[in-house]
């Protein structure tokens, strides 16, 4: 049974950047990972693509044949891919049960409004992939109410629209320490708890919003919100294991991935880890480690990182990929990648 990631999210949200850093993740856990390009306007990726839409029909040629714009153009693709959906599953027949990363586009109206994209991910349903979709936000939507407020309702429409598994995640949470104080803890924004309290916020970041009118809509819009009970955040620093350890298990554990077989998958030594919920990150260990002492965490796993890096030198010659500094007893001796397929995981033997 194959597992997927659907990324979906605004143009800047890092959707390819995440895949980047998942697929390298993955690679380095020993979990054989593919990731597929759906945004025909995506010419260039940072991740060997295992399938690119671009091979059945591409942005350019859409807009110069039938003289639409870009957006409409992305449209255009998708109802195109929905009309040969064989491409797609041949594709995907030949990655076997690796686990897919779908790269999709940065147009909010392939998954609030438009319905090819949803018809699409439910046929590989009927194909046997087992999908959740991660939903990527910039963190820089925290600094303003108005701005935070939108992306819940994006948010929420995603959720209703898609209707599957969903994990919403606030990326670049390491770059939120060098923006202007925010007004609550982040448990208020992950959880998103009494949106009440940012009324009178919302009222001095513009004049505008201080009439009764707005006062009335602003709350209306709190309500709607609260009242279905679905939208929640995790957090995600790209280049931190730890940060991308828990996003993953919390991903797995929407879609059914830790209760499977890891036959074949070279997947022990992460099943073993995914039982440690004492790894689990807490909503205040969060703020502490990237709003309140910052500076005083990222020095602590430098140092443990130049540490561990220093005596694999010694000992074995090997390394852990730079993107995630080896800062977990979980992964100790773990080799660097071998190639695109990531590496084999050894386990030390116990004295």
């Amino acid at each position: 049974m194959p597992f997927a990631q659907l990324i979906l999210g605004s143009p800047g949200s890092g959707k390819s950047t995440y895949c980047d850093g998942m697929h390298q993740f993955m690679g380095a856990i020993g979990r054989e990972c593919s990731v597929v390009n759906l945004d025909p306007a995506n010419d260039k990726t940072n991740y060997p693509c295992a399938l690119d839409i671009r091979d059945l029909i591409t942005l350019e040629d859409i807009m110069a044949e039938d003289q639409l714009g870009p957006n409409g153009g992305v449209l255009y693709a998708f109802e195109e891919l929905e009309q040969n959906m064989e491409w797609l599953e041949q594709g995907l027949k030949e990655l076997g049960d690796s686990y897919v990363l779908f790269d999709c586009p940065g147009q909010v109206e392939l998954y609030t409004h438009h319905g090819a994209l949803r018809n699409i991910f439910f046929k590989l349903q009927k194909l046997g992939y087992r999908l959740v979709v991660v939903h990527l936000s910039d963190s820089f939507c925290l600094t303003q109410p108005s701005l935070y407020i939108s992306n819940l309702l994006l948010t929420l429409r995603a959720m209703l629209q898609m209707d599957l598994p969903h994990i919403n995640v606030l990326t670049k949470i390491d770059k939120i320490s060098s923006y202007d104080p925010l007004p609550f803890n982040l448990d208020f924004y992950t959880e998103v708890q009494d949106l009440s309290y940012l009324t009178a916020h919302l009222e001095k970041e513009s004049p505008a919003m201080r009439s009764d009118k707005f006062a009335k809509l602003n709350q209306a819009v709190a309500d709607l919100v609260e009242n279905f009970s679905l939208v929640r955040f995790e957090v995600l620093a790209v280049e931190n294991k730890k940060s991308m350890m828990h996003l993953l298990r919390v991903i797995d554990r929407a879609g059914g991935y830790i209760f499977g077989s890891a036959e074949g998958a070279n997947d022990t030594v992460w099943q073993i880890a995914m039982r440690n919920e004492g790894s689990m990150m807490e909503v205040g260990d969060i703020q502490e480690r990237w709003v309140d002492s910052k500076e005083a965490y990222d020095e602590a796993e430098q140092r443990e990182w130049d540490e561990q890096t220093g005596n694999a030198d010694v000992g074995t010659g090997a390394t852990t990929p730079d993107l995630i500094p080896d800062d977990d007893d979980e992964y100790d001796g773990m080799p660097p990648p071998v190639g695109d397929s990531g590496v084999k995981l050894i386990r030390k033997p116990r004295p």
